[in-house]
């Protein structure tokens, strides 16, 4: 306690009151960040509607891409502090993925009467331009680069299937399948059938994503299904297990 007072006595400010004196001239190499994972959202709503709800709201996120052109970067929470963009979520057994990742809102409306609205080409060169210097500064796994539908994909359905993943993958951000290793899985499947629920799930799992545990095709794994559909394979999202879907998950690193 005396040595402790001393200290405290020591570091007086001018003012009277104390400071503790923190030496930070030798920093441990064994430290990593605490960023963890990406999760990329669209707003729904407009770029006014979308600043005001994220930056006022019950909700936020680390960046807003705008749809202007060019589009406009907004960062509203720093980097350091946890924004409320994930919710209840899971990725790889990992959960409140608010606490260790970055979250990426881009405007885009969605669903819309005829499909889904496309990203525009300016959006995905600017994500891709701040995902390479977020991947880089974190050393985020590529895996690691995921959709809002990937780790919540009982509630959600963000960015959705007009979002390009496989462009990201091709310019070295997040992850995607071996292509034709993929086609001679399904077509193997095709000959021999489809295995059954319980093993859907574990590949499910093993890729990741927080599958049931019931051994039936039930709806909470159809969503799943659904999510891994909408990332890689888009043409079709309809949440039914079929030899393509089962052979990307076969062949994701």
């Amino acid at each position: 306690m005396l040595a402790c007072s001393a200290l405290l006595a020591g570091c007086a400010a001018p003012d009277g009151s104390t400071a503790l004196r923190i030496d930070r001239s030798t920093q441990a190499v064994s430290q990593s960040s605490r960023v963890s994972f990406v999760v990329l959202h669209y707003t729904v709503a407009d770029t006014p509607r979308s600043l005001e709800i994220l930056s006022q709201r019950n909700v936020s996120s680390h960046y807003l891409i705008t749809d202007d052109e060019p589009p406009r970067i907004y960062q509203l929470v720093d980097e350091s502090r946890r924004a409320w963009h994930a919710g209840q979520s899971e990725w790889y057994g990992r959960s409140d993925l608010n606490a260790s990742s970055i979250g990426v809102e881009i405007v885009n409306k969605g669903p819309v009467d005829d499909g889904w609205q496309a990203y525009s080409d300016s959006q995905i060169e600017a994500l891709t331009t701040l995902l390479r210097d977020i991947v880089a500064r974190h050393q985020i796994h590529d895996r690691n680069v995921v959709g809002h539908s990937d780790v919540a994909p009982q509630r959600k359905q963000d960015p959705g299937p007009a979002f390009p993943w496989k462009q990201l993958a091709d310019a070295g951000l997040g992850r995607w399948y071996d292509e034709a290793k993929a086609g001679r899985i399904a077509a193997r499947y095709r000959e021999e059938g489809l295995p059954p629920a319980h093993v859907i799930q574990e590949k499910l799992r093993r890729a990741g994503y927080a599958a049931p545990y019931s051994g039936t095709l039930d709806a909470g794994t159809r969503r799943v299904l659904r999510a891994v559909q909408m990332h890689f394979r888009p043409a079709r999202h309809d949440g039914e297990p079929d030899a393509e879907t089962l052979a990307i998950l076969d062949t994701l690193p």
